[in-house]
């Protein structure tokens, strides 16, 4: 084999590990590093939008199979987007508590989605579900926001005072 055709080699190889590389860092010690108990509330508080938005939705159920809905498909409709929120939310809640990177954003989102409907409810005077969201919508965002949680669920976050990023 020639000097060429090892190069090659050495390369694909180094590839291909590079690719099969963990998900996770390993720290000094050998162990992937631990979740910060920041990324653990965010996702404490993304479970319980999900319950609140299930919660909803078994209403809105309730008020299709009675009647009562404004209008019987309006009702049925708003069902059906309320489980398929419920399942994607629910991954992202899944992704947060895993400290997976692709589950920030989807988080951010919902925590700007819920305080705005918040601010809906209580300027419509339903204070049993607008004040609730508005507080779980600012812990969520305080929650993601941190430096912990941002070291935690970004590709590169911002080094700590007095270390260098990599």
């Amino acid at each position: 084999m020639g000097s060429r055709s090892r190069a090659r080699a050495r390369a694909q190889v180094s590839d291909a590990a590079s690719q099969a590389a963990p998900r996770r860092p390993l720290t000094v010690s050998g162990t992937a590093p631990q979740r910060p108990p920041t990324v653990a509330a965010a996702a404490v508080v993304q479970a319980a939008e999900v319950a609140g938005v299930l919660v909803a939705t078994v209403l809105a159920g309730i008020d299709a199979g009675t009647g009562r809905s404004y209008q019987a498909s309006s009702g049925v409709a708003l069902t059906i987007i309320g489980v398929g929120t419920v399942a994607a939310l629910g991954l992202v809640a899944a992704g947060i508590a895993r400290a997976r990177r692709w589950s920030r954003t989807p988080a951010l989102l919902t925590q700007l989605f819920t305080g705005i409907v918040g601010v809906y409810l209580v300027q419509g005077h339903r204070y049993a579900w607008g004040v609730p969201a508005l507080a779980l919508a600012v812990a969520g965002f305080v929650l993601l926001l941190v430096p912990p949680s941002i070291r935690a669920l970004t590709a590169s976050g911002p080094a700590p005072p007095g270390e260098s990023a990599p």
